[in-house]
């Protein structure tokens, strides 16, 4: 995977392909609504294990029962990259075992 940024029409593709994320600010964005406060905090931490295990790492807020994820490249000038969404790929992974459909 590189950190080289995408061209606007990559991130027209990919993001066409992650129902539920959106750009906000040049970032790519997408919030969770969970059960319970108790839900989020596992799902928090299930995606700081994956960000640990792609060495990409994004800005993560934790509400009551909210998880919200921006995501982008600070390497590449903020940018959007590969990493960003392959990040987003695999928190969409994740969400089925929260409860999230």
């Amino acid at each position: 995977m590189t950190s080289e940024p995408l061209s606007q029409k990559e991130i027209e593709d990919r993001l066409a392909e992650l129902p539920g994320w959106s750009l906000d600010g040049g970032k790519l964005t997408r919030s969770y609504r969970l059960g319970s406060h108790f839900a989020a905090t596992g799902l928090v931490v299930h995606i700081a294990r994956t960000q640990d295990e792609l060495d990409h790492h994004c800005d993560l807020t934790l509400g009551y029962n909210t998880v919200t994820l921006a995501v982008h490249t600070h390497s590449a000038g903020g940018a959007l990259t590969d990493l960003d969404f392959e990040l987003a790929r695999r928190v969409e992974q994740l969400a089925p075992a929260h409860g999230i459909q």
